[in-house]
């Protein structure tokens, strides 16, 4: 699966509230940009539109459901990571998002939304204050300035996370692993509280496995039912996690809604976790578990000697 990072560096004109969280703040902010962009129907749901199937709003925000099941978001975000609210007028803030495979191509619809998105105004008051108005500086991809201006160079070097294990790898009996935004498992139905290895690489083994086969080259070939087996064997060392609730607000179901999940530190010990290293290697570039397009588990994973 190709997948580009994109870095957008943006300086607020206007004072601006933001959460402590603003990845729901941002993605709501961008969809609804983006729809008045690109929508050429507006007052028709996007279900049933004609020109959904070669629509940038669409494919990237309404997600449809197939015989596959739910295809998930080609996208995740990377929030500013800062707890700061108030931003003074000439602040710059940044924020980052990964899109996959076919999404890279609408790079530039995505560029012209967070544009509009500036003018509209991020945060409390942006709708009867003029509050959190920012222009776009630049965008970078890696190290390279790809928009500044008006001139946007095409994505160069995507990459192409890989989930095939290596042998050298085999070795590695502890691995570290940091929630660094909440992670939203569900399992028996409910979310979960705790993260035993187990379900780390059941919920890994979904996500490398939908992501491949919406936006890469297909469900990959890989030992499910063996990993998920031999991971149960694998034992918690440390665990120091909390639960952390984000609220957020939805247009449309028009109420407050919590979306919390785990965030800290575990330590995993077993036999021969290198072979499960190269998933989770994968989730860090794509992230875990629920809400991701909000920029929900982000994951940082270190090997022990």
């Amino acid at each position: 699966m190709r997948m580009g990072t994109y870095t957008f560096f943006c300086r607020f004109e206007t004072e601006a509230l933001l959460p402590a969280f603003k990845g729901s703040t941002i993605r709501g902010g961008l969809g609804h940009a983006l729809k008045r962009t690109v929508c050429a129907l507006r007052r028709q749901e996007c279900g049933g539109c004609l020109l959904s199937s070669n629509c940038a709003y669409a494919f990237l925000f309404e997600i449809e459901t197939g015989k596959a099941g739910r295809r998930p978001h080609p996208y995740v975000l990377i929030p500013p990571d800062t707890e700061q609210r108030a931003w003074p007028k000439g602040t710059p803030f940044s924020f980052s998002i990964s899109l996959f495979g076919k999404a890279n191509e609408y790079l530039p619809h995505l560029v012209y939304g967070v544009g509009e998105m500036g003018k509209a105004g991020l945060g409390k008051n942006a709708s009867t204050t003029n509050g959190g108005r920012f222009l776009l500086d630049s965008v970078q991809q890696g190290d390279t300035v790809i928009f500044e201006g008006e001139t946007l160079k095409p994505a160069v070097n995507l990459a192409e996370p890989s989930f095939a294990a290596e042998p050298s790898q085999s070795s590695i009996s502890r691995i570290n692993l940091a929630c660094l935004t909440p992670l939203r498992i569900k399992s028996d139905n409910r979310f979960q509280d705790d993260l035993p290895f187990h379900l780390l690489v059941r919920a890994a083994l979904r996500r490398v496995s939908s992501l491949e086969a919406a936006y890469g080259n297909g469900e990959p070939t890989l030992d499910y039912r063996g990993l998920a087996a031999r991971a149960a064997s694998v034992r918690t060392l440390t665990a120091n996690c909390e639960w952390q609730e984000i609220e957020r607000y939805s247009n449309r179901q028009k109420a407050a809604m919590l979306m919390g999940g785990i965030t800290g530190e575990l330590v995993y010990e077993g036999n021969n976790l290198g072979e499960f290293l190269p998933l989770l290697r994968y989730c860090e570039a794509v992230h875990l578990g629920k809400q991701t397009s909000f920029g929900l588990g982000r994951i940082k994973v270190e090997t022990i000697a």
